[in-house]
This record gives structure tokens, C-alpha cells and sequence, in this order.
């Protein structure tokens, strides 16, 4: 175990324990305290919109994130909100850190950057999604250092992608938006950024909590809702142009993020196009988060368990 990746383990407080089949919990939160666990999570707080030209401010304020009745809720809000136009990572630059901008939703995006990553395991989020056109509830990962280079060259990992559910849709079961989303992003940096992903109906209820996961071994991810897979990616469908290893850019500790989006690309351009500004406010709610490893660090290859902890 690198030095680095024994800070962040110890960092999270968790207590290893066992979840069968050689699984160990390495860190969880059950969101069980009165409040978010800063030592856990940290707050992205800008009106960036992701890149994707999303249209809310992502903030720290109650109001968008908060726990409730032993869940984390993440509320999306319709209200004029402004803050940093520039995520934190690129105000290093002296305009874009004075620059600001104003977006007509506000909402939260929580990270576990600096405080926990890891490098393959097992990782479950239960959760309930909102529903309607232009929501876009994410679980994903993304380096806790870009070794590879920018975006997507060292990766990003969607563990849960959803737009729309609810919506009018022909093509779905029942006539409604069903589909989750898990994808892998990588390749070269933007504009030279490529992906590979697929979707799955999530189970019934539409409106109910399910478990969604992967389980990421060196060299293979598999996508799981509800305990079953759904979708298996390998080393030789991604690729990095930062390094020739067939494992990279997923070889490498991932941090977590937990967030609301509102509008944007995917999600304006799908079901029955743009936002709906009816029904606010929308909220995601997280019950826990569990990150299991098969051996006692943060960077253990679990490629001999797969996903038999479930």
C-alpha cells in the first residue's frame, strides 16, 4: 500500500468488517449521525454546471444537503442561485477565481476527495431517484490525482447515471423512462475523450430504493443494480494516452461523488427534451454508502472474489 493511499484509509475512520466471501468493509456511512460527517465528505461548491452546461449552483448549504430520518438527502431547488462560475480545480487562474455566474436551480455535490479513494473493491450506493425531465441524479467516481493527464485521460468511473425516469418514453417498458446508465469515460484528454457504456431497466418500483454498484477488479468492472450484474467492461475495451499498461487509467485510487444535476447535455437531450420547471423541489435520497476490499488497504486486486459478495 502506498503512503498515500494509508492516509486516505485512515482518514475515513472505518472499521474493517466482514461481508462474506472474503469481502471486508473498508468504509461506510450510514448516515446515522445529525448531521453530514465532514471528515467523510466534502462539498464541490461553484455554478460550473459540470462542463455539460447543467443549469444549476452547486452549493453547501442545508438546504441542498442535509441528513434526515438516517439518510442523506440531496435536494435540488428551482431558485436563483450564484456562486464561483469555476470548479476548484481550475481557480488557480486569478480571473476564474473572481469570476461568478447565476443559474436558475441550486442543488449539492458531495465528494470524498481528500478524505477516502481506492484502488478496486466493491462499492454500493442505496438509493431513491427523482423523477422528471431534466433531472439527472449521479454515482460516480473520478482520480484523486489525474496521473494520466486531464479529463478523460486518467478516467472517470459512472457507477450510476439516470435522466428523465418517469418521462413519457415510447421505446421503454410501460411507457415511461426506465433506464439506468453505468459508463466508463477515458482515452485521451478532451477533445480526444471516448467512452463505453451501457443501460439496464431499473427494476420495479420506479420510485423505490435499490442498490446500485460495481465491483472493479485490475483489469474488469462489472455494474450491478440490486445485486445482479448487468454490464462487464475489460482492459482491452479502455485505453489511456498517458501510459501503455492495459489496466491504466483504472488502475489508480478513485474517489467518490454523490450529486444532483439538473438539466445538461444527456439529460435535455433525451425523453421529451429541456427541463421541467413544474414539481420542485426534486430530491435524491442516499440511505448508505459501503466500499468493501478483499484485502486490508486501499489498493487490493479482488479479481480472484469477483462479484460473489452478494
Amino acid at each position: 500500500m502506498t503512503a498515500a493511499a494509508a492516509i486516505l484509509l485512515l482518514a475515513s475512520g472505518a472499521a474493517a468488517g466482514s461481508a462474506g466471501d472474503g469481502w471486508r468493509l473498508m468504509w461506510s456511512d450510514e448516515f446515522d449521525g445529525p448531521a453530514i460527517d465532514r471528515s467523510k465528505w466534502d462539498f464541490d461548491v461553484d455554478c460550473w454546471g459540470g462542463g455539460n452546461d447543467e443549469r444549476q449552483c452547486y452549493t453547501d448549504k442545508a438546504a441542498n444537503a442535509a441528513i434526515e430520518d438516517g439518510r442523506l438527502v440531496i435536494t435540488a431547488r428551482r431558485e436563483r442561485t450564484r456562486g464561483p462560475a469555476f470548479p476548484l480545480s481550475q481557480r488557480g487562474d486569478a480571473a476564474k477565481a473572481q469570476a461568478t455566474a447565476t443559474k436558475d436551480y441550486s442543488s449539492a455535490r458531495l465528494v470524498t476527495r481528500g478524505r477516502a479513494a481506492w484502488t478496486y473493491g466493491k462499492i454500493e450506493v442505496r438509493a431513491k431517484l427523482p423523477q422528471g425531465q431534466g433531472t439527472w441524479p449521479a454515482i460516480w467516481m473520478l482520480p484523486e490525482r489525474p496521473i494520466y493527464g486531464p479529463w478523460a485521460a486518467s478516467g472517470e468511473i459512472d457507477i450510476l447515471e439516470a435522466v428523465n425516469l418517469g418521462v413519457r418514453c415510447e421505446s421503454c417498458a410501460g411507457g415511461i423512462e426506465n433506464r439506468i446508465l453505468g459508463t466508463l469515460h477515458f482515452g485521451g484528454a478532451w477533445p480526444n475523450n471516448k467512452h463505453k457504456g451501457d443501460e439496464t431497466a431499473l427494476p420495479a418500483p420506479l420510485d423505490g430504493f435499490h442498490v446500485f454498484g460495481i465491483v472493479w477488479e485490475k483489469g474488469k468492472i462489472v455494474w450491478t443494480v440490486d445485486g445482479q450484474p448487468y454490464a462487464t467492461r475489460v482492459a482491452s475495451e479502455w485505453s489511456t494516452s498517458g501510459a501503455g499498461d492495459p489496466a491504466a487509467p483504472f488502475d489508480r485510487p478513485f474517489h467518490l461523488i454523490l450529486n444532483l444535476a439538473i438539466g445538461g447535455g444527456l439529460a435535455e437531450g433525451r425523453g421529451v427534451k429541456g427541463v421541467d420547471e413544474s414539481g420542485y423541489p426534486k430530491i435524491m435520497e442516499i440511505d448508505w454508502v459501503r466500499v468493501w476490499q478483499c484485502g486490508d488497504d486501499a489498493i487490493s486486486d479482488c479479481s480472484a472474489i469477483g462479484h460473489r459478495g452478494r
